[in-house]
């Protein structure tokens, strides 16, 4: 079944991608968010023109044929477009044989324990931990994450004293039998990190994600090998070389890739065999409510090496803005703290007709 067909309908932030075939059958699927018209013209001009003609069936070698006549510009751009090719083709994969994309895969819908993730630093300790207690309360959820750090932002902190005041506050109003993740986000050198990570385990911290510069590997393996608690790291990395290095150096305990930067469900599945060789888990990065939670959902209940949960962000449109509006009805529901997988063909999911007729389109056609 050939692919004649692969349009884009998006903004700056978000833009959504239609496989149509040869007997008119479609998928939906989704680019990288941010900068998403920039990845929307790669998309067109480096991805789509290579996949028009190709069958549905041969995508994975089609997304190595892609790589391969476009080897000049390997990296982010390139893969957050080819998620638009691969998301769409696990779309219509799915409608066609009536089953959502999970049993493609492999596994089986229904319940995921999902943690509560927060995106903000330009927030108190108090009122962090404060949402944190609703949230806890209101709909079950058992793990949150929070900020430490700046963002990249050597040694510095959001300001003086943030991250030595939210860390034991936060733990605090949280409680016991809560599982508590932080993450840095570049921010650190290892002596710095360490000492960090010491605070960490005094509270009762498990998770420390992005201690140091994620293209530091060594840096970030000293940091693990200093520290008991578990290192992550992953969200950025979009080469399968980076991957290779992050495990030999034994830098992490958790890897994170991210389904959309990395370029697509078919490119992670290759990213969770390495860490399923190497004896590593994988807890996705998914912030933000776009389709990569759903996507992300999808292969967390179908690979032999899934981490503890699923990354769900707590920001609304207050942070998010574009979120607003994407999907018909609401995809992501909380139940006792965990989401649910459902067996609707495909993703299950309904791109809102109003965002598509306000999106900019584009077309590549046979």
């Amino acid at each position: 079944m050939k692919i004649t067909k692969l349009e884009t309908f998006g903004n700056a932030f978000v833009a959504f991608t239609r496989v149509t075939t040869e007997t008119g059958a479609t998928g939906w699927g989704q680019l990288s968010t941010y900068n998403a018209d920039i990845t929307t013209a790669v998309f067109h001009r480096q991805v789509a023109r290579h996949a028009i003609g190709t069958t549905v069936d041969a995508m994975e070698d089609t997304l190595d044929l892609i790589a391969e006549r476009e080897h000049k510009f390997p990296g982010s751009y390139l893969r957050r477009a080819q998620t638009g090719l691969d998301t769409a083709i696990w779309d219509l994969r799915g409608k066609l044989a009536g089953k959502p994309v999970v049993e493609l895969l492999g596994g089986t819908p229904g319940p995921l324990r999902a943690y509560a993730s927060s995106m903000k630093r330009d927030i108190t300790p108090e009122a962090e931990a404060a949402r944190f207690v609703k949230l806890r309360d209101d709909l079950g959820f058992t793990a949150f994450k929070w900020r430490v750090g700046a963002e990249c932002g050597r040694g510095q902190d959001e300001w003086p004293g943030r991250t030595e005041a939210i860390i034991p506050i936060v733990a605090k109003a949280l409680g016991d039998g809560i599982d508590k993740l932080v993450d840095a986000n570049s921010c650190y050198a290892p002596a710095r990190a360490i000492e960090v990570g010491h605070i960490l385990q005094d509270h009762g911290i498990g998770h420390f994600e992005e201690p140091c510069p994620y293209w530091h590997h060594d840096q970030t393996a000293e940091v693990r090998a200093a520290l008991d608690i578990d290192i992550a790291g992953g969200e950025q990395d979009c080469e399968f070389s980076s991957w290779q290095l992050m495990i030999e150096h034994h830098s992490v305990d958790i890897l994170q890739p991210d389904v959309m930067y990395l370029g697509g469900i078919s490119r992670t599945l290759q990213v969770a065999r390495m860490g399923a060789k190497a004896g590593l888990p994988i807890t996705p990065h998914a912030a933000n409510m776009s389709l990569v939670t759903m996507c992300t959902m999808h292969l967390l209940k179908a690979i032999s090496n899934p981490g503890k949960y699923l990354e769900f962000s707590i920001e609304g449109l207050d942070y998010y803005p574009w979120q607003h509006g994407l999907f018909r009805g609401n995809p992501y529901r909380i139940e006792a703290g965990h989401v649910i997988v459902t067996a609707e063909p495909g993703w299950g999911i309904e791109i809102d007709p109003a965002f598509l007729e306000n999106a900019t389109y584009q077309v590549t056609e046979a």
